[in-house]
């Protein structure tokens, strides 16, 4: 089998001013990555467009209708000092969902070994009723929710190792038995939450702050020592991946110091759990990362690191 990886041209459409750091170059800059010649073998797959009922597997039907409201005929808005929508927005956002749901149910019909959903916008922030952080909707739970609620798994483990931490994943599975959120994020930085003793409402949410100025020796002592056990207790049925790559120590929103082979080591050591407790079923799903080169490459490591792990 092997890697799929969805993406759209509709994501492209969610345009935000000019200087924000998430931008529609951050897509064209991955496809460029992904289009070289080590990556011919990547399954190319076009997310659906979620539904509102795959919206409600997290968000109440007023969030889902205030965004569709606040889109804008032309031209950008803001939603919050972070957080903007055009014309287009809405349209990105469900084939971000959509590719989500799609990478679950590809990888649990065993139709592909693992998936990379390259969508924005990105989702880890989006709290039930609040778009935040540049998300509008929770991308990564409502993947979990789906696997969940409609695919019957009883353990799914979310990972997530963006710089931020993922306030939105963690609130909308706060009260998930069935999901184990761990985080790793640099703290202090916003949104300001993550704090280890914030366990959920089944002890099942794990938060691992992280100095800022620290590297990636750090980070792989915590992970080893601490993240990893925690999902091989868990043993889970899927692991799905909030894959933002703004810890990289070129990126300009955070002091984290980790390097493009961090996120490599970071993904062989996710594929070896998934390989020893769900027969090797990831789902990864693009957050952050906001310098484009090293953005570039990391995803690149990343999904190349999934390659080589299918099959």
């Amino acid at each position: 089998m092997t890697t799929a990886l969805f993406s759209h041209s509709d994501c492209l459409a969610h345009v935000t001013p000019s200087g924000h750091p998430e931008q529609v170059a951050r897509l064209d800059r991955i496809a460029t990555a992904l289009d070289a010649p080590g990556f011919a073998a990547l399954e190319r797959r076009a997310p659906p467009l979620a539904d509102d009922a795959d919206l409600l597997l997290c968000h109440p039907q007023r969030h889902i209708d205030a965004i569709i409201a606040a889109e804008p005929g032309r031209g950008a808005v803001p939603l919050d000092g972070d957080t903007w929508m055009s014309a287009g927005s809405v349209q990105a956002a469900r084939r971000a969902v959509g590719g989500c749901i799609a990478a679950v149910d590809a990888v649990l019909d065993d139709a592909v070994d693992n998936a990379f959903v390259a969508c924005r916008p990105p989702g880890h922030h989006a709290e039930q009723d609040v778009p935040m952080g540049f998300c509008l909707f929770g991308n990564a739970a409502i993947a979990a929710r789906h696997a969940m609620e409609r695919r019957g798994l009883s353990r799914v483990a979310v990972i997530d190792f963006d710089v931020h931490h993922g306030n939105g994943t963690q609130a909308l599975l706060w009260d998930e038995p069935r999901a184990l959120f761990l985080s790793s994020h640099q703290s202090p930085l916003w949104p300001g939450s993550g704090a280890a003793h914030e366990t959920g409402g089944h002890n099942n949410v794990q938060n691992f702050p992280l100095a800022p100025h620290s590297d990636g020796r750090v980070m792989r002592g915590v992970y080893e020592a601490e993240v990893f056990p925690a999902v091989a207790r868990f043993a889970p049925e899927l692991i799905i991946v909030s894959a933002g790559f703004d810890a990289h120590r070129a990126d300009p929103l955070a002091q984290l110091n980790w390097t493009t082979e961090d996120f490599a080591w970071l993904t062989r050591h996710i594929c070896d759990l998934a390989e020893a407790h769900c027969g090797g079923r990831v789902v990864s799903t693009l957050e952050g990362g906001y310098d484009l080169n090293a953005l570039a490459d990391s995803v690149a490591a990343h999904v190349g690191t999934l390659m080589e792990r299918a099959g």
